[in-house]
C-alpha cells in the first residue's frame, strides 16, 4: 500500500486538474448508515426502500400530502435530520486540505450529508443533491432549508414551501429515485470528467448510474503521442489522458473493468490522511 500511496501523492503533485468523486464509503466512517450493506437501512427495513421509491410520484401527486409525510415525527425522512447533524471524518478533512493546498480542484459527491462542506470544501457539487437545501421544481433555484419555518408553514397550512422567486413548489434537494438528476449538476460534473487529468475515486461502489459513467467519460479522453517503433520510425498512438485513482474497501467494476489505473484497498478515512502526508513530504524534498 505505501508504494500506492506514494504514486498516488506523485500524481496529485503532477496534475493540472485533480477531482474527487465520493460515495458511501465516505459518510460511513462518520456513522451514517449506508442503504444496501448488511446493516443498511433498507436492508433493515426494506418498508423504508418502497417509500423512497415511490416518493417522486406521491410528491409529484401531491406537494402538500408528501411535505407533511416529510415531516411527520417517525417516518422514513426523519432519517435525513439526523443524518444532518453529523460530523465529518479524517477522510473528508484530508480532501479538505487537499483543496487548501490548491491540489484538488472540486469534489463531485453523490452523499446528501454536507460532510465535505463541513469539513471545509469549498468546490462541490452534490451530484444527487444535499439535505441542507431545497429545489425549486419549477425553475431550479435552491435555498438553504434554514430559511423556511417548515414546522410553521405546517402548522398555518402553508404547505408545500414556495419558491421566492417563482413561486413554484420547493422540494428537499435530494436527488429522488426516478427524479433526473438536475441539469446544471450534470453537465457541470460531466464538463469536470473531461477536463480532469487525475480523478480519485473514494469509497464509492460504481455502480448508481449517471454518476458511474463520469469515470468511463473520462478514461475515454484521449491524447495523440509520438512513440518510437524498433525500425527507428516514429508512430502516433492514443493514451488515457487522466489517471483514475480508486480508494476502497473493495475492488469495485471500476477495477475489473480496467477503468481505474489502479485501487488503494482500504478504507477513506486511514488511506486519505496518509496521502495527505505524502504528498506534504513529497513537496519538501
Amino acid at each position: 500500500m505505501d508504494d500506492l500511496i506514494e504514486r498516488a501523492a506523485k500524481g496529485l503533485l503532477n496534475s493540472q486538474y485533480a477531482i474527487a468523486l465520493t460515495g458511501a464509503g465516505m459518510s460511513t466512517e462518520s456513522g451514517i448508515p449506508d442503504f444496501r450493506g448488511p446493516n443498511g437501512i433498507w436492508t433493515i427495513n426494506p418498508d423504508a426502500e418502497r417509500d423512497a421509491y415511490e416518493a417522486y410520484d406521491k410528491l409529484l401527486r401531491d406537494p402538500k400530502a408528501h411535505w407533511e409525510e416529510i415531516l411527520t415525527p417517525g417516518s422514513f425522512f426523519g432519517l435525513f435530520e439526523d443524518i444532518a447533524k453529523s460530523s465529518p471524518n479524517p477522510g473528508h478533512y484530508a480532501l479538505a486540505e487537499l483543496e487548501k493546498m490548491g491540489i484538488l480542484k472540486l469534489v463531485i459527491t453523490q452523499n446528501v450529508d454536507g460532510l465535505h462542506q463541513k469539513a471545509g470544501n469549498q468546490n462541490v457539487i452534490e451530484y444527487h443533491g444535499g439535505l441542507l437545501k431545497l429545489r425549486c421544481m419549477s425553475c431550479g433555484s435552491r435555498f438553504d432549508r434554514e430559511k423556511f419555518n417548515l414546522e410553521e408553514l405546517k402548522k398555518d397550512n402553508q404547505l408545500p414551501p414556495r419558491c421566492q422567486g417563482c413561486k413554484g413548489v420547493l422540494k428537499p434537494d435530494g436527488v429522488y429515485f426516478t427524479e433526473p438528476i438536475p441539469g446544471d449538476v450534470y453537465h457541470r460534473s460531466l464538463e469536470a470528467a473531461l477536463k480532469c487529468d487525475l480523478m480519485l475515486i473514494c469509497g464509492t461502489s460504481a455502480v448508481i448510474y449517471p454518476f458511474a459513467q463520469l469515470p468511463r467519460v473520462a478514461k475515454e479522453h484521449k491524447f495523440e503521442k509520438k512513440r518510437k517503433s524498433e525500425f527507428g520510425l516514429y508512430a502516433d498512438e492514443t493514451a488515457s489522458a487522466v489517471t483514475i485513482i480508486e480508494v476502497n474497501a473493495e475492488p469495485t467494476p471500476l477495477t475489473d473493468e480496467n477503468i481505474s489505473d489502479y485501487l488503494i484497498q482500504g478504507r477513506t478515512a486511514h488511506v486519505l490522511p496518509r496521502l495527505v502526508e505524502e504528498v506534504k513530504k513529497l513537496e519538501n524534498r
